[in-house]
């Protein structure tokens, strides 16, 4: 399946950032380079917290303790747009670390279902991971936050019941991965996260 090319709209807002390239392996994970990443992360779950595989635009619910109490979020993983190996090694401050890297952009709908209104940044994304080939990928820190179809959650101050936002995860992962995963788990459960699954950017 042709992929999608976003390398017109997003090489020029990614390039003037100088990002931090960390293996996300865990809550307090610390810089390493693309390749810890691929080589250190653990396996892909095999089975969801729903016990059955979602699709782009399924709806999960679950809940997420923030500052203000306990909301109920519904979270739709919505679509991965790739880039570019270029565009990669643009954006990380060594070129080597994204060798036959390219970028993936999860957007991940989050819709507050029942709670408090949310007057503080939310911690509904804090879990959302971005996965290729059953291997997490690396995050990219400091992501720009004017990406067009992204909300900046740093800028939602009033987040009320029935309100939707899609908040995006910038990521590096393999350019000949077969197939793309979007990881989210509630706050309110030990089990296997909730898993969407995607053609990957080599499919």
């Amino acid at each position: 399946m042709p992929r999608q090319s976003i390398a017109p709209r997003l090489a020029a807002p990614l390039a003037v950032f100088a990002l931090a390239l960390t293996a996300c392996n865990g809550e307090n994970a610390t810089p390493h380079a693309t390749q810890s990443a691929t080589t250190q992360a653990k396996p892909s779950p095999s089975t969801t917290a729903s016990g059955a595989a979602l699709i782009p635009g399924d709806s999960v619910s679950g809940k997420v303790q923030e500052d203000d109490g306990v909301i109920t979020y519904s979270v739709s993983a919505q679509k991965i747009d790739f880039g570019t190996e270029a565009q990669a090694k643009a954006v990380v401050q060594d070129p080597a670390d994204a060798k036959g890297k390219v970028l993936a952009i999860a957007r991940v709908r989050y819709t507050h279902a029942a709670g408090p209104t949310l007057t503080s940044s939310t911690d509904a994304d804090d879990s959302t991971t971005v996965w290729a080939d059953g291997q997490r990928g690396a995050i990219l820190l400091g992501s720009p936050t004017s990406t067009p179809g992204c909300d900046d959650p740093y800028d939602i101050d009033s987040w009320k019941t029935g309100e939707s936002h899609t908040i995006c995860e910038f990521y590096l992962i393999p350019a000949a991965a077969k197939q793309a995963e979007v990881h989210w788990t509630p706050s309110d459960t030990t089990e296997n996260p909730y898993v969407w699954t995607f053609p990957g950017p080599g499919a």
